[in-house]
This record gives structure tokens, sequence and C-alpha cells, in this order.
């Protein structure tokens, strides 16, 4: 066999985002933010193919009415099926209420015949889902972001405290034995239900050493990681910690052992718990990025909703995997998908600097020795505010000399190279403390962990601090003096969307996420072997201060249907300024915010519905958009309110690199304002007219409903596409050369195979098709042809896939030989072939050969022995 060209790649997991005062723009134009926004782009070629598998069978499950025992009936007969067609794999779950289907752990090289066995609807990747990635560092409190959402008001001035409603917690577990979380675990304790499903070692992540895919279930649902009780502590902690709610009782469904991954039908099984121990409201700050709504943790969050839980789901930490990353089941049509934004304040520890008379925040840098809380150090300064490289070798070489800083404090400026770079030049010319300040605005939290390790203090201060210590050198000698005290500070980006949270839109151009809370620097509960407390950052963060407020609304007002929470939440929402120039007055992109800053006291105290509370415009391709909106009046006196819009920021057409640009979309409205009667309900048209550029970029804004003589605003976001939805490219090169004919010595690693190269089709020697998806697809399908162009049906044929998460990733899709036809299997017999690949666009129609991609393969010879 020739398969001259071999590659070896990286095996991957796939995780798992008229208002007075702002502007709105008459025109579109590009603007740019101040500090270009994160990339998750790196260059490599990376394998991200999964290895287990859903298996959604045709019927519908209980939840939507069936038997169950024709489910089970069912699932008997694809066994069957599968048992007489050789399709030999592992059954890991198997889900009859919320979802009709199986998982199972499964060869690649048998991917296909499970797709093809009869009575099979769909197969879908059951993700690997790392504990959510998360920052740590600055001591912010909790009482802060409480007061960005309202959530103090409804504790002291309304007197709601979440008594009497049932919030599960699906994540790492909770430390009942907490006092913050009431101590004890079962009835009659706070955390009163719950269940381990997988036990502490636990780990589904392949690439870990510490892999170890079995769960090992149990009734304790102790948390050995400390994220989970991070997440119940923002829900509803009482004690030292006080969280959104603080009298709900919780149930805790444990889907990660002590460190590492889960898998998406773990999280599905936990679900089906809640659901018969009658949780009202369910917290997942967990998710698997880039997919569609009907991935099946989405579909299953979805019949939870219709069967009257209130579900609530992080939308996601991939901002820097670009636009369309937002992930399932927070994508669900039904499910409250939550993005970030960053708590307004921090409280740190402090060091003067005198003469100057400067008191300065600073957080310790990972991998440093702690800073003392006495003591003091002469200051210096290796570099000015613009020194772009301040600290970092130059050739190889320290920019310092031996001794240069004996005994000071240095202040440098980050940039270029690493954090632990800097410090170490630092220290082998002397320092005895190193001061690293933000060369963008805000703080962070760096590390300079490295070998051979840093014996020094570091500390990290912002953008103006450092600046004002760099000032103050220039025009004397300058001391630092390390204190033992705490100081609270405003964070510059509070308020603003967090760096980590994920864009929408969903694939199927549905608004998301739908609402944003504090998630970015939150101080919280934590495992009492931890600490007790520590502070956390991303949107796991912000979807528990959601499912909080849900529980609050509940309480104040119990009879309201689990369908009609996010709109309540929708309407009184804020949102928020652009985080890449605030002072510019635009507001943020819909489909990064949703519709805004949750304002959890006014959604209790608003007597004014707005249905729907959202409008997904689609496609600018087919014109304005018109959206009947229907304003129902709760209260005992008429209102009547004037009717505006106000633009958000628009993204460019590029995925994986979002640009930004004003947007010159405008609404229209059948009457300029409404008069809404007590206890009565009228209707309004409001058409969209589309921004008009930048083409294959989204859109969005809000639609204003101020009341006559003022009062409580609500608001109504939209969001669109601009252009042509089909003409978005799926296939592309990838950097690589995608799509391509591959071959594999393990089903791992992947090579590109030679035109005519010969597979034997035993074991792992079978040919690949290598693709990289730039953009989620509706269908994915591959027909086999002999050299003389004689169709041997199917290989093929799977709907929703994700794409890949970096612009250079790719998915492998192995051949075994075997092709359908309806419920028909043919065995394509010995010699030469090529493959069709076609792929139908999101929202695409079948019908349309515009709305289709295809490639073909090079040649490849089938010769069995």
């Amino acid at each position: 066999m020739l398969k001259k060209t071999f590659l070896t790649m990286l095996m991957i997991g796939i995780l798992l985002i008229g208002n007075a005062g702002f502007a709105t723009a008459v025109d579109y134009g590009p603007i740019t933010p101040l500090s270009p926004p994160p990339t998750a782009e790196t260059g490599e070629m990376v394998n991200e193919t999964p290895t287990l598998w859903f298996v959604e069978l045709n019927g519908a499950p209980t939840a939507d009415g069936a038997r169950l025992s024709a489910v089970q009936a069912e699932q008997k007969t694809f066994r069957a099926n599968a048992k007489k067609a050789d399709v030999d794999f592992t059954e890991r779950y198997a889900f009859t209420t919320l979802w009709n289907g199986l998982s199972v752990k499964i060869e690649p090289n048998q991917i296909g015949a499970l797709a093809r066995l009869p009575g099979v609807k769909n197969i879908y990747p059951v993700e690997t889902i790392a504990i959510p990635e998360t920052q740590e560092g600055l001591d912010p409190d909790l009482n802060t972001a409480l007061a960005m959402t309202g959530a103090d008001i409804a504790q002291s001035e309304l007197g709601y405290t979440g008594a009497g409603i049932k919030v599960a917690v699906m994540d790492t577990g909770i430390d009942y034995d907490h006092p913050d979380l009431g101590g004890c675990f079962g009835p009659g304790c706070r955390v009163a239900f719950g269940y381990d499903l997988v036990g502490n070692a636990f780990n589904a992540d392949p690439t870990s050493a510490a892999y170890n895919p079995v769960p090992v279930p149990d009734p304790d649902p102790d948390d050995c990681n400390g994220h989970g009780t991070h997440v119940a502590g923002i829900v509803g902690a009482n004690g030292a910690v006080v969280g959104v709610a603080p009298e709900v009782t919780f149930g805790a469904y444990r889907v990660f052992g002590c460190a590492g991954s889960t898998t998406a039908d773990i999280m599905l099984a936990a679900m089906e718990m809640a659901l018969v121990d009658g949780m009202q409201v369910l917290n997942m700050s967990i998710g698997s990025a880039f997919q569609w709504p009907q991935y099946p943790t989405a579909q299953a969050a979805d019949r939870l909703v219709n069967k009257g839980m209130v579900v609530v789901a992080s939308i996601g930490n991939s901002g820097a995997n670009g636009l369309y990353s937002a992930g399932a089941p927070g994508l669900g049509s039904k499910v409250i998908g939550v993005a970030s934004f960053d708590n307004s304040h921090v409280a740190l520890n402090t060091f003067t600097v005198t003469p100057a008379g400067l008191s300065i925040g600073y957080a310790n840098a990972a991998g440093s020795l702690l800073a003392p809380t006495f003591g003091s150090l002469p200051l210096a300064k290796s570099g000015t505010p613009t020194t772009a490289n301040d600290a970092c070798l130059v050739g190889g070489i320290s920019p310092f000399t031996a001794g240069q800083f004996t005994g000071q404090a240095v202040l440098i400026r980050r940039g270029t190279c690493t954090f632990y770079e800097k410090a170490s030049n630092a220290q082998r010319a002397g320092a005895a403390a190193v001061v690293l300040y933000n060369n963008t605005a805000g703080r962070f939290s760096p590390t300079v962990a490295g070998s051979p390790p840093i014996t020094i203090p570091v500390v990290a201060i912002s953008d103006t601090e450092g600046v004002a210590i760099n000032n103050a050198i220039n025009a004397d000698s300058q001391n630092l003096n390390w204190t033992d005290q705490l100081g609270t500070f405003i964070n510059p980006t509070g308020g603003l969307i967090s760096s980590f949270s994920s864009y929408g839109l969903s694939p199927d151009l549905a608004l998301k996420p739908d609402i944003g809370a504090p998630g970015g620097l939150i101080y919280s509960t934590y495992p009492l072997e931890s600490g007790g407390y520590a502070t956390i950052s991303g949107t796991s963060m912000s979807s528990p201060h959601v499912a909080g407020a849900v529980a609050l609304l509940l309480q104040a007002k119990p009879r309201t249907p689990s369908q009609a929470v996010r709109g309540i939440l929708q309407n009184s929402a804020d949102p928020k300024a652009w985080w890449g120039n605030p002072g510019l007055g635009f507001l943020d992109n819909v489909h990064r915010q949703g519709a805004g800053m949750l304002d959890i006291d006014d959604a209790i105290l608003s007597t004014t519905k707005i249905e729907p509370a959202k409008i997904s415009a689609g496609e600018s391709e087919a014109g304005p958009f018109s959206q009947i909106l229907w304003i129902e009046n709760n209260s005992q006196a008429e209102v009547t309110y004037n009717l505006s819009f106000v633009n958000a920021l628009s993204t460019g057409a590029n995925t994986f690199v979002p640009s930004f640009s004003t947007s010159n979309a405008s609404v229209l409205f059948s009457e300029p304002s409404v008069t809404v009667p007590a206890g009565g309900s009228v209707s309004v048209t409001a058409t969209i007219n589309p921004a008009t550029g930048p083409v294959g970029g989204q859109y969005g804004g809000y639609i204003v409903f101020s009341p006559l003589g003022g009062g409580q605003v609500y608001r109504v976001p939209f969001a669109g596409y601009i252009g042509d939805y089909q003409a978005r490219q799926v296939l592309t090169s990838g950097g690589f050369g995608f799509p391509a004919l591959g071959w594999s010595p393990n089903g791992a690693s992947f090579g590109f195979a030679a035109p005519g190269d010969i597979f034997t089709m035993q074991g792992y020697d079978i040919p690949y098709f290598l693709v990289h998806l730039d953009h989620q697809s509706q269908l994915f399908r591959v027909e086999i042809f002999s050299q003389k162009g004689k169709a041997w049906f199917r290989a093929y044929n799977e709907t929703y896939m994700p794409r890949n998460s970096t612009s250079t990733g790719f998915f492998a899709f192995p051949f075994d030989g075997y092709t359908f036809a309806g419920n028909k299997v043919y065995t394509v017999p010995d010699g030469t072939y090529y493959a069709v690949l076609s792929v139908l666009k999101a929202n695409g129609d079948e019908t349309n050969p515009a709305h289709w991609e295809t490639w073909t393969s090079p040649l490849f010879v089938i010769d069995r022995p």
C-alpha cells in the first residue's frame, strides 16, 4: 500500500457562550475593540472524532406520551437487529423517559454499520465534557454580584428567599457538610436529594493518565472537586456567604469524578433522575459546544420544561472559539441559556506606595511565593507604559544585568512573553518581588509556574494602577509597603460580557444565549477540605445566578408555568455596553448577551408580559421580518407604552475571529404606541428591516416598551443573519487540504491516502474521510460509486452535525465496506471506488441544489484477503 503521507494528530475530547445613553447607528461600519478578543486558534491539525455514540430510535419517549412497554420493546428489537448484523458494541445507558434511545461504545470502523441498523432515527456523538475550565485568583464579594441582578433587593426588600423550591444541581456534587449549605444530606437537610452517578475515580477523558471511563455509582453525592459546591453556593448558600435564594432545597446529581471529564449520556441519565425526584428547577453548568438544539441533552432538557421543570444551563466558555460556539443543553429551544458578565467589584489584598500615597489592590500570581503582610521594599521599574516586551528575553538574552534589581520590587508591564519569563529574568537580576501590571483594561490572574521555580512574591495589578506607580517613580523614589489590609476595588470590566462567554446564534438561527448574569470573578462556597470558599469565573457561575433567581420568581409567583419563566426574565433584563470599548455607547451583541443582565427584582415586580419574549428574525435574504407581539397587562390600571428600538453591534462573517460593526437595522411598528387595559392584552406588529452588512454576519437589537409617565421599561431582543445563510461555506480546507481520503493505523491517528491506495477492509485498514466542517451542517451524506459510476448507495446519512472547534480541526468518518438504501444493507464488492460527500447547509432545503456542497474523493481500491 502507498499511503505515503502520514501525519500524527492530537486526540482531544469535544466540548465541551430607544435605550437612553446608547448610540444608534444610521449605517453599518467596522469598529475595533480597545484590545483584541481572545482566540483558540493554534494552527494545528486536530482530530475531533468521537468514540461514544447516542443512538436515537424512531419512536417517541414516554415524556411525549409513548407507553413504557412500547419504548422498551423498540429498544429490545434494536439490540436483536444489532446482534443479527454482527454490530458489536457495549451498551452504556438506555433512555426511555426524556429521550428514546441508547448510548454505546463502539469501534470507529463500525459506526457506519450502527447507523444503518433498522429503527435507527439518527446517531449523535456522545460528547466528552470536561469540568468547565475556570479562572481563579481575585477575591470579590458575592454580595456585589447579587446587587448586579437585583437579588439583594428581592431578598431584603421583597422578602423572597426561594423557600419551598427544589433546585437540582447537576455537577461535581455538593459538599453538604459545608455549614453554608446546611451541614447534612438527606430528608430534612438543605441538600435533601441526590445521587452520585459516577464515583470518585471516574474520568472520561481518554487523553488523561487517570482515564477511567467506568462509572461506579453510589448514593452519596459529596463533592471532591469543588465546582458543584461553588455553583450550589451561588444558587442558595446561607451563612458566611449568602446566595441568590438562600432557603431553597437542593438536589445534588453528581456526574463528574474528582477530576477530568464526564459524558453527555451520564448527563441525560441525571436529568431523568431529577425528574423522578420532583425538582422544580435544574441548573446545568455544563455543556457540549458547537452543537445543535437537536442534540440529545437539549432535546431531553426541552422535555423537562414540558414536564414542569425550569431548566437553566450555561451557554459555554468557548468565546475564544468564535461565533456559533454555544453549547447544548443551553441551546435547547425551551432552555434558559445563560451568558456571563464580569463582577462589578473585587476585594483584594493591598500594598501602599510611599511617599506617593497610593493604595494598590493586588492578586498573587499562581506559582510564586505568597506576598507577605508586612515589610517594605524600594521600587524600581524595568520599562514604561508603552514598552511592549517589558522584561522579555532579547535574542535569548536577559535584558537585565546581574544584581540590577537587588533587594527591590520591580514594576513590569504585561505583554509579548510569558509571565514566567518576566519574573524569572527579574529574579535572576536580584529582584525581591515583581509587580506585574496589565497592558489592557482591567485585572488579570497570571501564573508564573515553571522550572526553575519562582521563589519571590509576584503580584498582579491593573493597567491604571501600574501607570500610576510608573509616574510616581518618575517623580521621586518610592517604596512598596506590604499590608494585611483588604480593599474593595471597582472592576474595570465589571458589568461587561466576560471574555470567555460563548457566542450564538444557534445553528438554526434561533436567538441564543437568552440572558446573562454575573459569572466573572464570583466568590462562593467550596469544599471544606479545600478552604471552604473560592473565587471562580465561568458561565458555570452565571447560570446558577439565574437558577436561584428562578427560585425567587417561583416563590413570588407560584402559578407561573415552566414555559413562561424565561420570557418573564427576558422582558425585564438590561442590555449592557460592548466589552470592546464601552465608552463608545454601543450595546454588545445580542447573540452574545441575549436579553442582557438578569434583573430579578424587576421581573418579580413586573405587571406586564410581552410574548414572544425574543425574536429570531432568520436570514435577511428573505427581506423584512414581521412579528406580532402580544402585550399583557396584569396590573389594575391601563398602561400606555411608547414603542422604539435600539440596535446592538453586529459581527462579521468570519466564524473563528469575530469582527464588530455598527448596525443599520430598523424596526417599524403598526402603531407608535399601544394602550393596554387593566387585565387585558393587545397586539402590535413589529417589522424588522435587517442590517445590510457585513454580509455573512449577525445583527441584533432591542424593541423597547417605555410606559407613558414613567415606570418599568420592558424589552424584546431580536437577532438575525445578514444575507443568504445557505451561501455560508461548510466544507473548507482547514488549512491542510480537507476534505481528504485518509487512513489510520489505530483509529486515532490519521494520514492522507494516495489515489489508488489499497485497503484490505480488515481492522483499521479501511478508508477514512477526513473532513473539516467550518460551520454546522443539517445533513451529512456519503455515497459510494464504482470507478465506472455505478451507485453503491449510502455509507452515511447523518443529521445535525456540529462544527469543528477551530479553523484547523477535523472529523474522521470510517468506511467499513457496507452501504445501505432504506432498510437494506449492501456489501460493496472488491474493486475500485470513489466517494461523493455531500452536506446540506444549516436551515437548507434538501430539494434545492444550491443548498448543498459536495466533494468527490480520489479513487481507492477494496481488496479483501
